[in-house]
């Protein structure tokens, strides 16, 4: 069983447990995760595993004998699984963490952000907060786009439905400028990047094996979803972590490629403040300016960075790259030659 399977699983148990006052046998318990989850069959014994993991983990779980057997409760107050202790710098943390993550505005994710931030709130003394309150006015987090995901909160919740309980998701996709398309895919997780969410999947109409056939959807061009009452098995020879570290942005693609770019001085600067990739490569050169490699899986995703750096870069490997550069500085060429057309 893949670590991320027995995760899933041990999760569900805890949604099952919060949900049932009286709480459950370990025979309650496995029908319960396996009508959830889509599975053919799991043994009482993994689910125990499973039990004991979470109480090891430090979480209230407590057995008893009953009537109907032993059962497993997750203990219950009104403060919550645990009470929390914090400090003034340590809310200060948890508040830029929150400001971050604006774009979840809408969605389950923000509502449990909100949900523990007010229960943090309600608990802290007022000195703790006024000390809070006079810094915070010192400190601001800019440069996060004014987009939300509200309007998306419920496919979302049917797209996290469906990666939990393994099921087959049919959406509708509208790529903008292209027709909408309807597509039936294995989903195996989602990603927040650049204050956009993706869904990582594969396609069953996708050719090659393993991580060849995992594709990126943006959670923006959903126009529907639906968990479909097929399942799928997940490959264990994907490793999305190692996928997506593959690369400087989210595209997807079958092999990535690694891109060698020339920078001046200053660009290199620059670069380095701001990192590409962790596992860039920079190499010095002779008269001051450096060699940048980085790994990704298409052009678009360097051509767009070096364009920015204007004359400060110069792509030297793939060819194809250094290609659609020239091609588009021709353009923009040949543009701005006259005056525009106002």
């Amino acid at each position: 069983m893949a670590r991320n399977e027995q995760l899933i699983r041990q999760h569900k148990i805890l949604q099952i447990l919060e949900r049932l006052r009286f709480g459950a046998t370990l025979e309650e318990l496995r029908d319960s995760v396996v009508e959830e989850l889509g599975l053919t069959s799991l043994h009482p014994r993994s689910i125990r595993r499973d039990l004991e993991a979470l109480t090891a983990a430090g979480l209230p779980i407590s057995d008893e004998e009953t009537q109907r057997g032993r059962i497993w409760k997750l203990s219950r107050s009104d403060k919550g699984l645990q009470k929390i202790a914090i400090t003034a710098s340590e809310l200060i943390a948890l508040s830029m963490g929150r400001d971050l993550m604006l774009p979840l505005v809408g969605t389950q994710f923000w509502i449990g952000i909100e949900s523990f931030w007010n229960k943090v709130g309600d608990q802290l003394p007022e000195a703790v907060w006024e000390h809070y309150e006079r810094y915070r006015r010192t400190l601001y987090v800019l440069g996060l786009p004014t987009k939300t995901y509200e309007k998306h909160q419920g496919i979302l919740k049917t797209v996290n439905r469906a990666i939990q309980e393994h099921r087959h998701l049919e959406m509708t996709y509208q790529v903008p400028g292209r027709a909408a398309s309807v597509r039936t895919i294995e989903p195996y997780g989602v990603v927040l990047f650049q204050s956009s969410i993706y869904v990582v999947s594969t396609e069953e109409s996708r050719d090659g094996v393993g991580s060849e056939r995992i594709r990126h959807w943006k959670l923006d061009r959903f126009t529907s979803a639906k968990a479909l009452d097929s399942w799928f098995k997940p490959n264990q020879q994907i490793d999305i972590q190692s996928h997506l570290g593959q690369s400087v942005g989210i595209f997807s693609g079958a092999n990535s490629k690694q891109y060698v770019i020339r920078l001046s001085a200053q660009a290199a600067r620059w670069v380095q403040e701001d990192p590409w990739h962790a596992e860039q490569e920079i190499v010095e050169e002779a008269d001051g300016k450096v060699l940048l490699k980085v790994t990704a899986y298409h052009d678009t995703e360097i051509i767009q960075r070096v364009l920015r750096l204007g004359s400060e870069a110069e792509i030297l490997t793939p060819e194809s790259c250094r290609q659609e550069i020239a091609a588009t500085v021709q353009e923009l060429t040949t543009r701005y030659a006259s005056p525009p057309q106002l």
